[in-house]
């Protein structure tokens, strides 16, 4: 098994590039697409910058626990913090009136030939002028010491190599008028790249 040095914390590191993309490109009303427990409404939702923020997910326990977090953090359930029980797979015109729509480590949970119905909701019918979509990169697992023949998740369909989600990025940013750029992140292995990876969609023109 191969070894690198562990990020202290992948989860802040993720978390943190996310909310600094979203202050960058002045995005406030945020959909947290499969938000589940909540890491991410938390950190929206107790940053005043955020306008408005909106958590969907189809799982009601996971959304209960999202609740609970909120309220232990003292953050209320009114018009400006939103959870609501809802797929992110369903074209939806009440979720259009926003700046951006992060999947944050969500679409490899999803099976890939569903994938092409996400892509239509999201780009489609949401239609935010930003996208952010992070996943974990596959290149990396052996560093992570996982097991050639297993995910990082027992809930992942799938995890992708760096060249593949750029081509499904671009693929999609070329189908609905968007532009992609792509990061990493945590730390950079020379051949293998970072343990996480980001494509940010931005409307084009």
């Amino acid at each position: 098994m191969l070894q690198w040095p562990m990020p202290t914390s992948l989860h802040e590191e993720r978390l943190k590039l996310v909310l600094d993309t979203l202050r960058e490109h002045g995005a406030s009303r945020i959909l947290d697409l499969g938000c589940g427990e909540g890491p991410l409404m938390l950190a929206l939702a107790g940053d005043d910058f955020f306008q408005k923020v909106t958590g969907l997910d189809i799982s009601q326990s996971a959304l209960e626990k999202c609740r609970r977090a909120l309220a232990a953090a003292k953050i209320a359930l009114d018009g400006r913090v939103a959870v609501v029980n809802q797929s992110f797979a369903e074209a939806d015109p009440n979720l259009q009136d926003y700046d951006a729509a992060i999947l944050l480590e969500t679409i490899e949970h999803i099976p890939p030939d569903r994938l092409s119905k996400v892509e239509r909701a999201v780009f489609n019918s949401f239609c935010p002028r930003l996208v952010v979509i992070t996943t974990p990169n596959q290149e990396c697992n052996d560093l992570l010491g996982v097991p050639a023949h297993r995910l990082r998740h027992p809930g992942h369909e799938f995890e992708w190599i760096r060249a593949k989600f750029e081509t499904w990025s671009r693929g999609v940013a070329g189908r609905n008028g968007y532009a992609v750029e792509f990061s990493g992140i945590g730390w950079a292995h020379p051949a293998f790249g970072a343990p996480s990876q980001m494509a940010l969609f931005f409307r084009d023109g």
